[in-house]
């Protein structure tokens, strides 16, 4: 399947609008950080396009004193795919990590 040809104008859009996607989600990672967002509140905004596309692993990363390792060590015990956005977590997984974290 071939690309579409983009024009300038639209490549510009379309990297702005990539930037801005960016911005966001690194904020409600920051926000998770810092305690001002919980686990329970960002799994309850999965239709909202900036959280649902983030993947799993890149979010549990983003709370407290939770690594790589770690993040990835609880992954493999609630049985969610490396892979996995938050979007396509099922009801079971979700309450799985809120329950491993004591949330």
């Amino acid at each position: 399947m071939a690309l579409p040809k983009l024009t300038d104008e639209q490549k510009t859009e379309a990297l702005k609008k990539a930037q801005e996607v960016r911005s966001k989600r690194a904020q409600v990672r920051a926000d998770l950080k810092a305690g001002k967002l919980t686990l329970e509140e960002v799994l309850q905004r999965t239709n909202d396009e900036i959280i649902g596309k983030m993947r799993v692993v890149y979010l549990l990363e983003s709370l407290p004193r939770i690594g790589k390792v770690r993040s990835r060590q609880i992954m493999d015990e609630v049985g969610i795919d490396e892979s996995r956005r938050v979007q396509g977590l099922g009801v079971r997984q979700k309450e799985a990590l809120l329950k491993k974290l004591g949330k």
